[in-house]
């Protein structure tokens, strides 16, 4: 369970120095330290549960997501999430893994974003649809289909009959809210496949 330094205080306020009990729980194992003034009591606890408390408010995307839904073959070993108004890119590493937040447009964040309840612990994850977009906003800028296609078939991995069976219209509304040149390409793209 993950629990912030004000919960621990409160929870061991019968303590002359909550602070120092904390320090000894620690020192225990039976308190992981996150980050500053954040804790899991379940070192098992799977990463991906603990990215929004990390930093927020964020969602799973990215890599991450593409992983997750099937899309790509590798597998991942950072937990790449989506911000928004942060400004620049932010990293963490914990016990739990590597933590990487990066901004998408204000008008896309909340669009196509998933809330999934597992063992007690909510996250947030980016649909198959929505991670594609995602991944396209920090790619650099491409000229044309052709480089459209082979970034997400060839660089990217992503698997092509998979991503034949998303939705095509779910993708085209979602890529009008990022307004890159990378969005105009992939709606190009999306159209001929419908």
């Amino acid at each position: 369970m993950i629990k912030t330094i004000r919960m621990l205080r409160d929870e061991l306020k019968e303590y002359s120095n909550p602070d120092s009990k904390v320090r000894r729980l620690v020192n225990d194992g039976v308190l992981i330290p996150i980050t500053k003034g954040l804790y899991e009591t379940d070192r098992s606890v799977p990463g991906y549960y603990l990215a929004g408390s990390i930093y927020g408010p964020s969602y799973l995307s990215f890599e991450f997501a593409l992983a997750y839904h099937g899309l790509i073959p590798e597998a991942v070993y950072n937990f790449t999430c989506a911000t928004f108004e942060k400004r620049r890119r932010k990293e963490f590493d914990t016990s739990f893994g590597h933590y990487i937040y990066r901004d998408v447009p204000s008008k896309a964040y909340p669009a196509e974003v998933l809330l999934i309840i597992e063992n007690g612990y909510s996250y947030q994850i980016a649909t198959a649809e929505k991670a594609i977009c995602d991944t396209l906003y920090k790619a650099a800028p491409l000229s044309n289909t052709k480089e459209i296609i082979n970034y997400l078939f060839d660089d990217m991995r992503i698997d092509e009959k998979s991503f034949n069976q998303l939705d095509m219209k779910k993708i085209l509304e979602l890529s009008s809210l990022y307004r890159t040149k990378n969005h105009r390409l992939l709606e190009s793209v999306v159209r001929k496949r419908m």
